[in-house]
């Protein structure tokens, strides 16, 4: 076996797709950790049909316990996806956020560091953006706008300070945008109870799991009233992870953009998938949600050239294709 390679979340939306693409197009041993708050024991299971595994049922709240597992693995690499990620629910709750979110985090970092795990990549937002621009590179300033954003960027000051300080440490911090699709073989997709993610609610009306679906606010300043967002398939976005273990190897710590660089609204992604489903569903118009923001776009200059990423399903209509059809599967 390769390199241990630790992934908090691995049970969740994106970090099973990387957990996947490890079993499949790496030698490395994958071990997952996963309160199972919102991943699927059900997930892990099908993924140990690729390859075996270990899988840990822990909170990340839990340091003794954390600390332990460090202890029993040498781990080379942690993939950091575990975290709270509503938005609203953050402004709502924002201690929850910064618990969950920041202080579990800066607990992972100083295990990483005690134990010589020097390489951390951290699943972080475009939410640390904020208002302000509308396209932003990793130079733009930060200002969240929401408790959530807030969480994700005091994680990413604190993984910066930390490597500050040690040299031997070193990060990726990966900057999302909007994920959405599923794996090409729908062996594994979002499974989200409740979901906000406007993709997966779209594809969920489309096929009938919802009755109708809410455009929250259409009165922004975009072209169309409607907020207008940079969408990235979720293998797309696996496979920058896995390019991210490489890179650390021979590169210095950074931090990129993940997205494709092109804005859609969210009356265009209804538009794509009533004309992928072939289903007028219903839609209705309802206010803004608190903390939402009407624009915001991914720079992906600099993760294409310094780390040679090439996005393979770069289109509105493929990402469309693959919620819906994963939607179908799963509402049989």
């Amino acid at each position: 076996m390769g390199s241990k390679i630790l992934i908090t979340g691995g049970a969740g939306y994106i970090g099973s797709h990387v957990v996947k693409l490890l079993l499949e197009k790496t030698n490395y041993e994958v071990v997952v950790i996963d309160n199972l708050s919102t991943g699927l024991l059900e997930t892990i299971d099908i993924l140990k049909t690729i390859r075996d595994f270990k899988f840990i049922k822990a909170d990340l709240s839990n340091w003794d316990e954390i600390r332990g597992i460090f202890k029993a693995y040498k781990f080379d690499a942690i993939l950091h996806f575990a975290a709270s990620l509503i938005v609203p629910e953050s402004v709502e709750n924002p201690l929850k956020y910064y618990l969950n979110n920041t202080a579990n985090t800066t607990n992972l970092v100083k295990l990483a560091n005690d134990y010589s795990v020097n390489k951390f990549i951290f699943s972080s937002t475009a939410a640390v953006y904020g208002e302000g621009k509308e396209i932003v590179d990793e130079t733009s300033p930060t200002n969240p706008a929401n408790p959530y954003g807030q969480s994700k960027l005091f994680s990413e000051k604190i993984i910066q300070d930390t490597a500050k300080s040690n040299p031997n440490f070193k990060y990726v911090i990966f900057r999302y945008f909007n994920v959405a699709g599923a794996s090409d073989d729908l062996l594994i997709g979002p499974k989200t109870k409740n979901a906000t993610s406007l993709v997966k609610v779209v594809a969920e009306t489309a096929v009938g799991k919802r009755d109708k679906m809410y455009i929250f606010g259409d009165d922004y300043d975009t072209p169309d009233g409607t907020g207008v967002r940079d969408y990235i398939h979720v293998l797309d976005l696996a496979d920058a992870h896995i390019k991210a273990i490489e890179y650390l190897k021979n590169n210095e710590s950074d931090i990129f953009n993940i997205g494709y660089s092109k804005g859609t609204s969210v009356k265009e992604i209804v538009d794509i998938m009533k004309e992928v489903s072939q289903n007028e569903f219903k839609v209705e118009i309802k206010e803004r949600r608190p903390g939402d923001i009407a624009k915001l776009l991914a720079k992906n200059g600099k993760i294409t050239n310094k780390m040679n990423w090439k996005p393979k399903y770069d289109n509105l209509e493929t990402i469309c294709k693959s919620a819906y059809e994963w939607e179908l599967k799963v509402n049989k």
